[in-house]
């Protein structure tokens, strides 16, 4: 059988109630997360219940997506996120195999793809 642990964050980051600095979505802390490194990323809501999963070969382009993008699906739910989690994983297949296991075992709310508990 395949033990799979998931890895501790790296990087966390919150949203600000009223940020003075520049932010998107409330969340000032970007600059924390790195942007050229691989990994995978959690967003959660404010009673720490996890909405959606993903990977990306480079972090805070891809989590800035999310934010910025029309078609990502985490645009209705948006203003949900209060918390963003980042662990570093440069391995592509490591990568795949984390987001498809958290996704499943945490039953990420937005994640439509690569669900098997339905």
């Amino acid at each position: 059988m395949i033990s799979i642990t998931i890895p501790a964050p790296d990087v966390t980051i919150h949203k600000q109630a009223d940020p003075v600095l520049s932010h998107i979505y409330g969340f000032t802390d970007f600059h924390l997360i790195t942007r050229e490194a691989g990994g995978i990323f959690m967003f959660y809501n404010d009673q720490d219940e996890l909405l959606f999963v993903g990977k990306a070969r480079k972090l805070r382009p891809r989590i800035k997506k999310h934010f910025e993008d029309n078609v990502s699906v985490m645009k209705p739910h948006r203003d949900e996120v209060t918390r963003i989690e980042v662990c570093l994983v440069e391995d592509a297949v490591d990568r795949e195999i984390y987001e498809t296991y958290i996704v499943n075992k945490l039953r990420a709310k937005y994640n439509v793809d690569k669900v098997f508990y339905k």
